[in-house]
């Protein structure tokens, strides 16, 4: 087992910049999901670790030492890529045991770690089947052995579970989940799937652009998003943006959407900052005329029925959100509702730099 670290790390293309001075810790045992849209850099950083890309500028440390210069069978890593790589001519049990019997692991110990690795993913009863004849899922199970055997000191994780539909996806979240009750070895997984991220993380990197825009726990990078962009990435549906102006309305802090709509600002100080104002989809609740809480009038343009809820796409004041209510309430994709939502759970964000802004009115 070990610690992570990344300080300062940079990956050029030529002149290209692809990461922009990484700085991460991970500690011994723990399992942090690298999760942003195609193209941030993710994926990159993990091969850098991996020493599968060199690095431009900066250090990656594994407990405790510097790695940069060491080769990728040195730094004790296994790696489980998106498109398993597995030896298509070997049997399971082959693959399994090629990279130990590649490091001469003596035969009672390769048998041993192999057949406990094959009991812990359950896939005993395929050892001697070819990569051929096993389904998606099973093959990532063989990739995701042949790693465990090695009994590393971290693994890495590049978007395994991708290639997979969309229920063999889910059952794969499980078993990783019930994997890392077993086996606590430190994991460094990459995808941009944020579902994958809020169910399988002990913290959460989200990155954008190469720069790294929020580390925290699931719950952390949920409640409180440190920017516009993690707001709009976490969350399905993703966080409603919408811009207004923060002021000040008979002595009472004020969010002002574009039409004019008004809204309290429980917490925030008054000024006359540009913001855009956050409410998750969740929030929103269809309005009585007794409710005491903001009222929004809002044109009904979809509904779409999810079973135990449905999404509500409305404008309002020329805005597009969307709104998540319980199934049946809204069923025409036309007219006119009333929502309301809790002032306290709106979220604003610096429409000039996006980061979040703490109830002072300061950048947070």
């Amino acid at each position: 087992m070990a610690t992570l670290s990344l300080r300062g790390l940079r990956k050029s293309f030529g002149t290209l910049e692809v990461v922009h001075g990484v700085d991460l810790d991970i500690a011994d045992e723990e399992f942090v999901v690298l999760v942003g849209p195609s193209g941030c850099g993710k994926s990159t950083i993990l091969r850098m670790i991996a020493g599968l890309e060199h690095v431009t500028a900066g250090e990656i440390l594994i407990g405790g030492r510097v790695v940069n210069d060491r080769e990728p069978k040195d730094r004790d890593i296994a790696m489980v890529f998106q498109d398993y790589a597995l030896y298509p001519h070997m049997t399971v049990h082959d693959n399994l045991a090629f990279g130990l019997r590649y490091r001469k692991v003596p035969r009672v110990e390769l048998r041993r770690r192999v057949e406990e690795a094959a009991r812990v993913l359950e896939i005993s009863e395929l050892m001697d089947r070819m990569p051929r004849e096993l389904s998606g899922g099973q093959r990532q199970r063989v990739a995701m052995g042949r790693a465990i055997v090695r009994d590393p000191k971290i693994f890495l994780f590049d978007e395994p579970l991708s290639n997979l539909d969309a229920k063999l996806r889910g059952q794969m979240r499980t078993e990783l989940k019930k994997l890392r009750a077993r086996v606590s070895t430190t994991t460094v997984f990459v995808t941009h799937d944020q579902v994958e991220a809020m169910t399988l993380a002990d913290r959460i990197v989200v990155l954008n652009h190469g720069r790294v825009e929020q580390v925290g726990t699931p719950e952390e990078v949920y409640e409180t998003p440190a920017s516009a962009f993690v707001a709009g990435f976490i969350g399905a549906p993703p966080m409603n943006l919408l811009p207004a102006r923060l002021e000040s309305i008979n002595g009472q802090s004020a969010v002002v959407l574009a039409e004019g709509t008004v809204l309290p600002a429980a917490g925030f100080a008054s000024g006359t900052n540009d913001v855009l104002c956050g409410i998750r989809a969740e929030d929103f609740e269809l309005a009585s005329e007794q409710d005491e809480c903001p009222r929004l009038k809002a044109n009904v343009t979809a509904v779409e029925p999810l079973g135990p809820d449905a999404l509500v796409s409305v404008t309002i004041g020329g805005q597009d959100i969307v709104c998540r209510l319980p199934p049946g309430r809204v069923r025409s994709n036309s007219g006119i509702i009333m929502l309301n939502f809790d002032s306290h759970r709106i979220h604003l964000f610096d429409r000039a730099t996006e980061r979040r802004l703490s109830p002072s009115g300061r950048n947070a």
